[in-house]
């Protein structure tokens, strides 16, 4: 098959003188795997020495002349100077050496036979660059004079445009290169896909990933269908992961050319694999990788039941686990019910370890009983915090409340759960929850009654307490001196702010949950949301309103800057993540507020006055209607109102020591010179580090858990509920994942195609969609628009008088979006779950705050 000994023109596939220089990336991947007898279809190569041949003569000096005269700047010229060079390949031909020294090749393979003619250029396929798809293949061809022109087209596809500024951004020199081209024998696939030797989405060595589709793998690789995607663990061959799309086309051999044609409607929703193939092709691919020596990418075709490989490359930019780079993720190994309604609303980024740390001592100090030894009734999942149904449920069942009690209790706090969802128990017998229940449930007590009692001092007092501890961190300069700021004041402040939160939870009882059921027995859903509001006065406003109403301050020029970051700079949409800036250090934060504010043409004080009209009015109509229960619903609805004034208030003071404590961790970045590395640790870590002098071990994995918290930000929020294990990575690799449920089983029942929730503010609006991920993002928000959110929180406040009404996938109507749209009569439904999923901007909605309803009318033209 050799024109020359040392300078062959075409190779056998398994040819051991097949090296990248000689056949290319893609054809020396081929030769590796036929010489260790994987089942590589037969064929040959052409090696870049015949590309070199028809290259040497005036073609080649043509070629660079073309190419070298386009400007990196000029898409058009480049794509010029390609279909230029395709046509010069055309014109010269093939030389006759190399033409005969293919039909050479071609006729060993049986004349007419059907192949397929891939390029295998010399920069292709490697580790550290992935150039596959740069260069052409071509399938179905049959005959000598149409392989010959087949290896034609490869060698002018080393100059396509794609290609040209492939290598222009890599910045490989085209001056040397030289293409190979690989023959194989056609398969006539009746299924096909590509298979990764190891997770390609979170790194994972013990995984594989398997695709796989009906017919040839063409449809596949041109993403024309979604093939079914199956996630094993490569020991053992546990099917960990498993998503059967509906295959709507595939691509098979007809009469001269491949072609796409609908998949029969009984295969179309069908696993194209067994379990027992799956198994059989994760044990080719580790077969495969050990001939590559590293990870591939594979693809394969299946043909009467036998597996063959097409071909296999490396998988670039496959991340290596490092020590302290795995993240929390308390679904795994569990089987349990999870939910970020409520505090998911508060704490709605991936912490650092730092703020993961401090949330654990806020909980254990205001949720006492949610940390029960080994009943912890939340966690850390994907960086992210969740409360833990099943053990909630479970702690409630030990006191008698079943599950549907819990649900009515908890559905406001929470949200709705659907009514097939199952809340999975945690095993434990009754006497064991209450061993542990009773003493600390008395212990609380006591501490709660105690504290009640120094609610009004503490909120008197606390934002001096904070402004002078913050003063002392700021002066401090040495390791000593903050170790012990921390130890004798800064924790113990953090430690009273959580414990006078839990005091003011606790206020009434469980008159929170029970008044909006008590109004809705007598009043419309309208007059018992106005009822429900009125929180604050002019000198002493809610703190969910706090930061809006001090803004129109600021506007009016009743408030300075300095006194607004004083009292209003510590809250913000991020405000448990103390590795985030806070808005008083942020003097463009302010302007940007104010900007939005002036551009919605609502005055909050006025708002907030017809809400107090409105609500003058509802209570005359109560009255004519139940004239002997006024006084007794009064006095119901002022407890209430103390009790939502207290929380806001008691939540305010938490975060501002959670602000302070960002001020001791800067500080501490400082005085040890590590900066903001200090946010990768855990407090305690960092008080190890000021105590002993020297860093502590966790020191040195601070740059993987930065890296690993930087990738799992950029994921989209994860599901409200999540039942079962759970990957963020996967499910945000699914293009078909849900934001309202995650269901492990897999059976989770078509995501609803209406837009429904809670009531979270009565009233109905028409309008059109606005779609904001961020309040980072609420320039886009225009006057009068829908707003429409995963979730809100304070931060989102400032947004909210723009807004027609407010629509949210998370929340409960005791969430923040209803409690602060009540109060502005704005409408809003919470706690939609699929509202992100079916709402696009511009799409015309109307909002129905009183039944939890939003009802398209019209899409919009930027769907």
């Amino acid at each position: 098959m050799t024109d020359r000994p040392d300078r062959p023109l075409v190779l056998p596939l398994a040819d051991p003188a097949a090296d990248l220089a000689t056949v290319g990336g893609k054809g020396l991947s081929l030769a590796r795997m036929a010489r260790a007898d994987l089942p590589v279809p037969d064929g040959f190569h052409v090696t870049t020495e015949a590309y070199r041949r028809a290259t040497e003569t005036r073609l080649g000096t043509e070629i660079l002349a073309i190419v070298g005269g386009v400007r990196d700047d000029d898409p058009a010229g480049t794509e010029a100077a390609s279909q230029r060079v395709a046509q010069l390949f055309a014109d010269h031909g093939i030389p006759d050496e190399v033409a005969e020294a293919v039909r050479r090749a071609y006729r060993s393979l049986g004349e007419q036979t059907p192949v397929a003619v891939r390029s295998s250029a010399t920069a292709e396929d490697l580790p550290e660059l992935s150039f596959a798809g740069q260069q052409d293949t071509i399938l179905d061809v049959r005959g000598t004079e149409a392989v010959l022109a087949a290896v034609g087209r490869c060698w002018a596809s080393l100059w396509t445009a794609r290609a040209i500024d492939y290598r222009r951004l890599h910045r490989v020199d085209g001056t040397d290169l030289a293409l190979a081209v690989v023959v194989q024998r056609l398969v006539p696939a009746d299924a096909a896909g590509v298979l990764f030797t190891a997770n390609p989405i979170s790194g994972e060595r013990g995984e594989a990933v398997v695709n796989a589709s009906w017919g040839l793998g063409e449809s596949i690789v041109s993403g024309r269908v979604t093939p079914d995607s199956i996630v094993v663990r490569r020991e053992g061959g546990t099917i960990l992961d498993e998503r059967i799309s509906d295959k709507t086309v595939m691509t098979v051999r007809t009469d001269g050319h491949p072609e796409e044609v609908p998949v029969p409607a009984e295969q179309r929703r069908i696993p194209v694999l067994t379990p027992a193939e799956i198994r059989q092709l994760v044990a080719l691919g580790a077969r495969i990788e050990s001939a590559q020596q590293m990870p591939v990418d594979v693809e394969w075709a299946r043909h009467d039941g036998r597996f063959l490989i097409l071909q296999a490359r490396p998988i670039t930019g496959l991340g290596t686990r490092e020590p302290g780079e795995e993240i929390p993720n308390d679904s795994l190994g569990v089987y349990r019910l999870w939910t970020n309604g409520n505090l998911g609303e508060a704490i709605p980024d991936v912490m650092t370890p730092c703020t993961w740390s401090l949330v654990q001592i806020f909980m254990a100090d205001g949720m006492a009983t949610s940390t029960l030894p080994g009943f912890r009734a939340y966690g850390n999942i994907g960086g992210r915090f969740y409360m833990d149904l099943s053990q909630a449920v479970t702690l409630a069942g030990a006191l008698g409340i079943d599950r549907r009690r819990f649900t009515e209790l908890s559905g406001d706090v929470f949200g709705r759960l659907p009514s097939d969802l199952p809340i999975p128990p945690v095993p434990s017998s009754r006497a064991a929850i209450l061993r542990r229940l009773i003493p600390v449930t008395a212990r609380v007590l006591r501490r709660v009654f105690a504290n009640q009692r120094r609610l009004a001092g503490f909120f008197e007092q606390a934002p001096r307490r904070c402004a002078a501890l913050r003063s002392r961190i700021e002066a401090a300069e040495d390791n000593a001196t903050l170790a012990a700021l921390w130890r004798d004041h800064v924790e113990p402040f953090f430690h009273e702010c959580n414990r006078m939160l839990e005091a003011a939870t606790r206020l009434g009882g469980t008159r929170l949950v029970h008044t909006r059921g008590v109004l809705g027995k007598t009043l419309s859903a309208a007059d018992r949301d106005i009822l429900l509001t009125g929180f604050q006065t002019a000198a002493d406003p809610l703190a969910s309103l706090g930061p809006l109403l001090g803004l129109e301050q600021l506007a009016n020029g009743a408030l300075d800057r300095a006194e607004f970051a004083v009292r209003f700079g510590h809250r913000s949409a991020h405000e448990f993540e103390v590795s985030r800036p806070y808005p008083a250090e942020d003097p463009q934060w302010i302007d940007e507020q104010l900007a939005g504010l002036a551009d919605s043409a609502r005055d909050v004080t006025a708002m907030i006055e017809e809400r107090q009209r409105a609500r003058d009015e509802a209570w005359e109509r109560f009255a004519r209607r139940s004239p002997n229960r006024v006084d007794s619903m009064r006095r119901r609805l002022a407890k209430w109102a103390e009790v939502i004034r207290y929380r806001e208030s008691a939540r305010s003071e938490v975060i501002r020591a959670f602000a302070l404590i960002r001020s001791f961790v800067l500080r501490a970045g400082a005085v040890t010179g590590h900066g903001d590395d200090l946010f990768f640790l855990t407090i305690q870590e960092i008080l190890g580090l000021l105590e002993a002098g020297t860093g502590p071990a966790a020191l040195t994995a601070v740059p993987a858990r930065r890296r690993t918290y930087e990738r799992y930000s950029s994921l989209p929020p994860y599901p409200a509920l999540i039942l079962g294990p759970f990957d963020p990575v996967r499910w945000a690799s699914d293009p078909e994942r849900r934001t309202d449920l995650f269901d492990a089983r897999g059976r989770v029942t078509e995501a609803a195609a209406t837009v429904t929730g809670f009531p979270g503010s009565a009233g109905t609006v028409e309008g059109i969609v606005r779609v904001i991920a961020a309040p980072a993002d609420g320039a886009a928000l225009q006057a009068g628009e829908i707003l429409v959110t995963t979730v809100t929180n304070i931060g989102w406040t400032p947004l909210f008088p723009k807004a027609a009404a407010i629509v949210t996938d998370v929340g409960a109507p005791l969430s923040h979006a209803s409690i602060v749209a009540r109060e502005l009569g704005i409408p809003s439904v919470v706690g939609c779950g699929n509202a992100m999923m079916r709402l696009h901007d511009g799409d015309r909605v109307r909002v129905d705050g009183a039944r939890g309803t939003v009802e398209v009318l019209t899409g919009g033209t930027e769907r």
